[in-house]
């Protein structure tokens, strides 16, 4: 095993933007660590990539129950490969259902995978990257993190939690080596909008925006280039993340811009 390539943990790795990002680090000689809920969904998407079996590993866990677990899950990561260089935090969940049917266990629900999970790993590998003076954070936020928008409440919190906590995050840990990099996609062509949880269920239908918008793989690309950049957030998307931008300088114009949007 070659212990001097760099190892990236990914989490959310079997599908959308994570699997995508599996493709861009392993591609640029990266050894990776898959998780997901799925063994066999990680399986398939190390196969698909071609990866040999001394260059990934797979670490399946449940996000939704992952922060007491999370110093072993972390102990876990570091031993496959004797180090972990990058941990991004893609795992999350969308909704589709309005406030008044986002009732206590969906609203804990989305920010104990979302928020939680994200936070409770990362204080995980502290010890690990301190030790070794070095280490980088990648953190999938959304535009939802700068914005409330319908029929995601709950979606919302989490991602404006996620900045709270990482732009501190990154202020107290910076002075030992460490990088954090928050990402906020705008529209990206995943099936986050059919696995998102509605009053019933799942939503089980790709919104026409998602359907129609920027590829998964167009987005990893661009946050690797931000991480190799040093950037500290990061917004990608097309049209939807002039939104960001009118609401900063405009929010008069940003809230009658904001009413007229299709939810989906």
């Amino acid at each position: 095993m070659n212990e001097q390539r760099k190892v990236a943990w990914i989490t959310g790795a079997s599908s959308g933007i994570g699997k995508a990002l599996v493709g861009v680090f392993y591609r640029q000689g990266y050894n990776i660590i898959l998780s997901s809920r799925r063994e066999e969904a990680l399986e398939k998407v190390a196969l698909e990539y071609g990866m040999k079996k001394d260059e990934y590993s797979l670490l399946a866990f449940d996000l939704a129950h992952t922060c007491p677990n999370s110093g072993e899950l972390a102990k876990k990561a570091v031993a496959f490969f004797n180090r972990v260089d990058v941990l991004v935090l893609n795992g999350g969940i969308s909704q589709r259902m309005n406030v008044f049917d986002t009732d206590e266990p969906a609203l804990r629900n989305i920010m104990e995978i979302n928020f939680h999970a994200s936070a409770c790993l990362a204080k995980a590998m502290l010890p690990h990257f301190t030790e070794r003076k070095t280490g980088q954070i990648i953190v999938m936020s959304s535009i939802a993190g700068k914005f409330g928008f319908y029929l995601r409440p709950a979606y919302c919190a989490s991602k404006h939690a996620l900045h709270g906590y990482f732009d501190t995050f990154r202020l107290e840990t910076e002075p030992y080596g460490i990088k954090t990099l928050l990402v906020c996609p705008g529209k990206i062509k995943t099936e986050i909008s059919k696995n998102a949880l509605t009053k019933g269920g799942q939503h089980g239908i790709m919104d026409e925006s998602h359907a129609n918008a920027m590829s998964a793989e167009e987005c990893a690309q661009k946050i690797f280039s931000a991480m190799q950049k040093g950037k500290e957030e990061v917004w990608i998307g097309r049209k939807e993340i002039l939104l960001v931008y009118i609401k900063n300088y405009f929010p008069a114009l940003f809230r009658k811009i904001i009413r007229k949007q299709n939810p989906y």
